[in-house]
């Protein structure tokens, strides 16, 4: 009974084990590319700027809320090359042979680093993933003021759309309740201007405001003046047409609907609703939110990629070509992910195959793989 129940124990602890050597792998490779990422970052964001423009302490805070996006891309190719660098490592000390000469499949070294990469997936959807969103928001309003001098800020409610546009000249803060799709026009539209470091100067009211070249042209609008000693309603005036000068442009407008990167998670649902409910076209916020849910899959499937390649002893020779065919594999499963994105934003696909279909067809043939190697 005794023997038994060590004979028991020894399947969990390699699980630990090889989970251990898994994440010792993967949070060293993390914490290389980072120091990688913040130093490449670092030297794109310096040649961006003018010299004397900016201080070497803004450049470090761009950088800093840039590499967090970068470390959220390059996931999958870390998960790749760490589960390389576990397996290589197994084979090249022969752990894999005393595995199975202890009567137990070389797969059980692959349920720890798949059950991990899974875990840490779900962690980083669930923390990481609301901090890239801020932090790349933030980002982007930084470095449009310290190259503009001058910050856009964007939001959907279910009380509408709120857009903040700001030059050195002031501030106005624009309401609207329903837009086209891509942003370009607003209904019912309210603006109110403030002067540079005061008060609201001026609220202007109108039916329809359609964005054009250097500003927005305002139909059928009334503008009453905020000024103190002057009676605001008196002051209206009405116009048919009106010109208000803006900082936006088309491309502005679009990217500040179509980036979904820039909400957290666990407001896309809400997020979603405000925008079909504004009168935009949601469907790429739809795709990258499944796509998100279907991350830790896709990060887990490069882990068996990974060890479908390298789970053979290093004395069968070709090494270096399956290393280097894993990598091809893992980059082909990352760019059709990519591809079934594009297909699924522009309603090709099924939103859900889109998103799901990448991921479980690289577990699928990564399995293959392996079990052909393993048993075959």
């Amino acid at each position: 009974m005794e023997a038994a129940h060590r004979r028991g124990g020894y399947p969990m602890r390699l699980h630990f084990y090889f989970g251990r050597k898994f994440l010792f792998y993967f949070f060293g490779l993390t914490f290389g590319f980072f120091v990688l990422l913040v130093l490449i970052d670092l030297i794109e964001e310096a040649q961006r700027f003018e010299a004397g423009t900016v201080s070497f302490g803004e450049v470090l805070g761009l950088t800093l809320l840039k590499t967090p996006t970068s470390m959220y891309t390059i996931m999958p190719l870390i998960a790749v090359l760490s589960a390389l660098a576990l397996f290589l490592a197994l084979s090249r000390s022969s752990e894999l042979v005393v595995t199975r000469s202890a009567g137990r499949s070389a797969l059980v070294a692959l349920w720890a680093p798949f059950i991990l990469m899974i875990v840490i997936g779900v962690a980083l959807i669930t923390v990481l993933n609301p901090i890239v969103a801020a932090t790349s928001e933030r980002y982007q309003a930084l470095s449009d003021e310290y190259i503009k001098g001058e910050t856009a800020v964007f939001s959907i409610s279910s009380e509408g759309l709120w857009l903040r546009q700001g030059s050195p000249a002031g501030q106005t803060v624009i309401h609207a309740t329903a837009a086209n799709h891509d942003g370009s026009s607003l209904f019912n539209v309210t603006l109110i201007t403030f002067a540079q470091g005061g008060g609201p100067i001026r609220r202007i009211e109108a039916e329809t405001a359609r964005l054009e070249d250097g500003y927005w042209r305002l139909f059928n609008a009334k503008s009453w003046p905020l000024v103190a000693g002057l009676n605001p309603e008196v002051n209206a005036n009405e116009f048919a047409t009106l010109r208000v000068p803006s900082t936006l442009t088309r491309e502005n407008m679009s990217d500040s609907l179509g980036e979904p990167s820039s909400v957290a998670i666990w407001d896309m649902s809400e997020h979603i609703n405000a925008l079909e409910n504004a009168g935009f076209s949601a469907r790429r916020h739809k795709v990258w939110f499944q796509m998100e849910l279907a991350r830790p899959l896709f990060l887990a499937s490069m882990v068996l990629v990974g060890a479908g390649f390298t789970m053979r002893h290093t004395r069968f020779g070709h090494t270096g070509l399956m290393v280097l065919i894993a990598v091809l594999i893992a980059f082909g499963l990352y760019f059709i992910r990519n591809f079934a994105q594009i297909l699924g934003e522009n309603g090709q696909i099924p939103v859900l195959w889109a998103a799901w279909t990448p991921p479980i067809a690289g577990t699928l043939l990564a399995l293959g793989i392996i079990l052909n190697m393993e048993d075959g």
